[in-house]
C-alpha cells in the first residue's frame, strides 16, 4: 500500500500541463490583441461620427446700383382733431365720415346753458362797473372843480380820482371777462379748420362733451389728403443719399400693380439709438385720394450701391453673446467664427456692411454647438 502511494507520476503529465499552460497564456494573447483592436477601431468610427458636415456657401457682392425698398407709414398733409372746447350737449352734427369739407364749415353744434349764464351775469357786471365808474367820474371832476378854489384839500381830491381809475380798471376787467365768454361761445359752433374730408365722427346728438365729460374724444377728425406725407427709417448706411429732391416710387396693397411718384423733402437730422435708422419724410401728390393716411406703403429708391457690402443667406447667420457672427472653413478644414455688421434686411438674404469680402465662403445653416477652431467636414462644396 505504502508502495503504490510512493510510485512516481506517469511521464508525461509535466510536459502536458506546460504545453496547457502555454496554450491558455496564448488564448488571453490572442483575445487582448483583437478586443485592443476592435476598440481602436470602434474609437476612430466615433472620432469619425462626431466630426459635424457642414456645407458651405458663397458671398454675393452688393451692385454698384441698387433698388433701396423700405416701408413707410403715410399721413396726411394736414389733420386735425376737434375736440369740444366748451361744455355742453351736442345738439346736431352736419358732416358725416368721407364728407368734403371746406376751411370753416360747420360740423357740429353744442348747447352750453352754463356758458350762457355766465355770458349773461357778464353782461350785467359790466353794466354795474360803467354805472360805478361813471359816478366816480362825476365825483371826481367836482372835487378838482372844488379844489381851485381850495375849498376841499388835496388829499381828498386826490382820493376821488385814485378811486376813477380803480372804477375804469374794475370796467376793463369786466369787459375782458365778458370778451372771453363770448370767445368761449363761438367754439359751441365746432368748424373745419381747413379744408379736407372728416375721417371721424364721434359725437352723437345729446352726449356731454368739453371739459365736464368724463372722457375726452375728438368730436371729429379732418383730414387734407390732397397731399400726403410718407416717413420711412432708412439704414443709416444710406443716410448720406437721402437728400432733398430725391425721387422714390411708392407701392400700396390697396392697388396691386400701381405705382406712385414721390420725392423726399427732409428728414431727422440724427439717427435714431434704439434702432439705428435715420427717418425721412417724402411727399406725393394724392389727387384722386388712392393714397390713404395711417396706411402702410412700400417705398424704393434708386441708389447707388455700397461697394464694400456683400449679401449673404439669412440662414448663415450665429446669434451669439459677442454679436451677430458667421462661421468660415479654413485650408485645414477648421472653424473661424467672424462678426460681422448688418445692414438691410432683404428677407431670404441679408446685407453684411463689414466684415466679410466677396471671395470667403460661410457655413449655411451652422449648428448652435459650432465652436471656433472645430474641425470639421466640408461636404458638397460651395453653393452660389
Amino acid at each position: 500500500m505504502d508502495d503504490a502511494l510512493a510510485a512516481p507520476p506517469p511521464k508525461g503529465l509535466k510536459t502536458a500541463g506546460i504545453v496547457a499552460l502555454v496554450a491558455a497564456a496564448g488564448v488571453v494573447a490572442t483575445g487582448t490583441v483583437l478586443r485592443f483592436h476592435e476598440t481602436r477601431e470602434a474609437q476612430t468610427w466615433s472620432d469619425a461620427r462626431s466630426v459635424p458636415t457642414v456645407h458651405l456657401v458663397a458671398i454675393t457682392s452688393s451692385a454698384a446700383s441698387d433698388t433701396l425698398a423700405l416701408p413707410g407709414t403715410m399721413q396726411a398733409w394736414n389733420m386735425a382733431k376737434l375736440y369740444a372746447r366748451v361744455g355742453g350737449y351736442v345738439s346736431g352734427w352736419y358732416k358725416d365720415i368721407g364728407a368734403p369739407v371746406a376751411a370753416g364749415m360747420p360740423l357740429g353744434r353744442i348747447d352750453t346753458p352754463e356758458l350762457d349764464q355766465q355770458i349773461i351775469a357778464a353782461r350785467a357786471a359790466l353794466v354795474s362797473a360803467q354805472a360805478h365808474a361813471g359816478l366816480a367820474r362825476s365825483t371826481a371832476a367836482r372835487w378838482n372843480d372844488l379844489l381851485t378854489d381850495n375849498s376841499v384839500s388835496k388829499q381828498e381830491a386826490d382820493e376821488k380820482n385814485g378811486d376813477l381809475a380803480v372804477r375804469n380798471a374794475a370796467v376793463l376787467s369786466a369787459r375782458a371777462d365778458l370778451g372771453r365768454l363770448l370767445a368761449l361761445k363761438t367754439f359751441a359752433t365746432v368748424r373745419a379748420p381747413f379744408a379736407g374730408t372728416v375721417t371721424l365722427r364721434s359725437a352723437d346728438i345729446g352726449d356731454l362733451v368739453g371739459p365736464g365729460a368724463t372722457s375726452q374724444q375728438p368730436m371729429f377728425v379732418v383730414a387734407d389728403t390732397r397731399r400726403i406725407r410718407i416717413y420711412v427709417n432708412v439704414p443709416q448706411s444710406y443716410s448720406a443719399t437721402m437728400t432733398p429732391g430725391l425721387p422714390a416710387t411708392l407701392s400700396v396693397p390697396d392697388y396691386p400693380g400701381r405705382s406712385f411718384t414721390a420725392h423726399v423733402v427732409g428728414n431727422s437730422g440724427a439717427i435714431a439709438p434704439q434702432s439705428g435708422t435715420f427717418q425721412v419724410q417724402l411727399t406725393a401728390d394724392n389727387p384722386d385720394g388712392a393714397l390713404r393716411p395711417g396706411g402702410f406703403a412700400q417705398v424704393s429708391f434708386n441708389v447707388r450701391g455700397q461697394t464694400q457690402t456683400v449679401q449673404i443667406p439669412s440662414t448663415t447667420l450665429l446669434f451669439r453673446a459677442q454679436g451677430t457672427q458667421v462661421a468660415t472653413v479654413d485650408a485645414t478644414h477648421h472653424i473661424h467664427l467672424q462678426r460681422v455688421t448688418l445692414g438691410r434686411d432683404l428677407g431670404p438674404t441679408v446685407e453684411v456692411l463689414s466684415g466679410l469680402s466677396p471671395t470667403q465662403k460661410i457655413v449655411d445653416n451652422p449648428p448652435d454647438s459650432l465652436t471656433d477652431g472645430q474641425l470639421v467636414r466640408v461636404d458638397g462644396g460651395a453653393r452660389g
